[in-house]
């Protein structure tokens, strides 16, 4: 993987956690949580909308987009846990 890709990676987890965290109120989790959030909901953001068969096209905005519902999603999980 080229730095160029990983920078990119870093920059969309960036933006979809704090998306995420500002969708679900409070819940983010610092600058370094919310890449960690954004890139793990990046994964469940393409899982569920592989397995809904829904495809968002390509480029950095449909990236950011199915990052953000994953990260959403995650942020929903750890918050019935944290309960």
């Amino acid at each position: 993987m080229a730095i160029e890709s990983i920078i990119v990676l870093l920059i969309i987890g960036l933006i979809a956690g704090w998306l995420a965290g500002k969708i679900m109120r409070g819940a983010g989790f610092g600058l370094v949580g919310n890449i960690v959030v954004g890139i793990v909901g990046a994964f469940i953001g393409s899982y569920v909308l592989g397995a809904l068969g829904v495809g968002l096209g390509g480029g950095i905005i449909s990236a950011i987009v199915g990052a953000t519902l994953g990260a959403v999603i995650l942020l929903f999980i750890i918050g019935l846990i944290k309960r």
